[in-house]
């Protein structure tokens, strides 16, 4: 009797314990480089704490070189892809969290801004790899990850527009430093989403405006770099409130950022606004 007991008790739990870790697998996808070897996956399976049971997808250079070639360095893509990425899926309202190991070009916080860009909601996501490598590839990982995740397809134009944003943010950082670059593309990005700027020229009177607020000069080039970016990005479907969530830690600092009051009329509207006032002032 006791045996019998003993037994049924045991396949309980091991039918338990199978039902929840394959539940936990269903949110869970792992987005491999392409050119790793048997042992380099092997490691990385490992570091992200899953076996070959979970989902298993994979990224390549061509991907890689789809939406970062226009952008970045041959030097820099390479010819292999070998960051990997974690993506989980948690529910509604967790916000991104992003952690990265062995990646020396894209820091954490652009990761978890362009995936924002892309779309990517409520995911912990880990980017590493099995050596040094600059982690281009990994975005890539992000969105195919979220994808399989949810069954939504993130648009090519929002591929490409997340993208760019990495890539001009990680180059503007190597001229200004990268939390400098960060923070300000940032911060442009989070005020013309909120006020609906789309004009170049105001556009880079707020990138001006915030680069000034955080000790930085622009050159023109680095202006026109940004605004173009910033262009592209206003005519994805963002809003602040779903940024916020996403971004949970600095949702106040968002506030106080949206709130600005930056003058972004050109020259030529300040006089007409001058000429109108002085009209209304004669003629009431």
């Amino acid at each position: 009797m006791n045996k019998r007991i003993f037994i049924l008790l045991f396949t309980g739990i091991f039918l338990f314990t199978s039902l929840t870790f394959a539940k936990e697998n269903k949110d869970i996808v792992v987005a491999l480089g392409k050119d790793l070897s048997e042992e380099q996956k092997r490691e990385m399976l490992s570091f992200f704490k899953v076996d070959d049971s979970v989902r298993l997808i994979q990224v390549s250079n061509e991907e890689e070189r789809e939406y970062f070639g226009q952008y970045i360095d041959e030097s820099i893509l390479g010819t292999r892809a070998i960051s990997s990425v974690y993506v989980e899926r948690l529910p509604e309202g967790e916000g991104i969290t992003v952690e990265t190991h062995n990646i020396s070009w894209v820091t954490e916080d652009m990761y978890r801004n362009a995936s924002i860009t892309a779309g990517v909601k409520d995911a912990r996501i880990i980017v590493s790899s099995p050596v040094k490598v600059s982690g281009t590839a990994a975005l890539t990982g992000i969105m195919k990850a979220f994808e399989d995740l949810t069954g939504e397809s993130i648009s090519k134009e929002e591929k490409e527009i997340a993208s760019e944003e990495i890539a001009k943010t990680v180059l503007l950082g190597n001229e200004i430093g990268q939390e400098k670059a960060q923070e300000l593309i940032n911060n442009i990005k989070i005020y013309i989403i909120d006020n609906n700027i789309k004009g170049k020229g105001s556009i880079k009177k707020v990138a001006e405006e915030m680069a000034k607020d955080l000790g930085v000069e622009l050159t023109d080039e680095q202006l026109n770099q940004i605004a173009s970016l910033m262009r592209n990005i206003s005519k994805l479907d963002l809003n602040i409130e779903d940024i916020k969530q996403q971004l949970k830690d600095i949702s106040g600092k968002i506030d106080r950022i949206a709130q600005q009051n930056i003058e972004i009329k050109s020259f030529l509207g300040r006089i007409l606004d001058a000429i109108m006032s002085f009209l209304n002032k004669i003629f009431g």
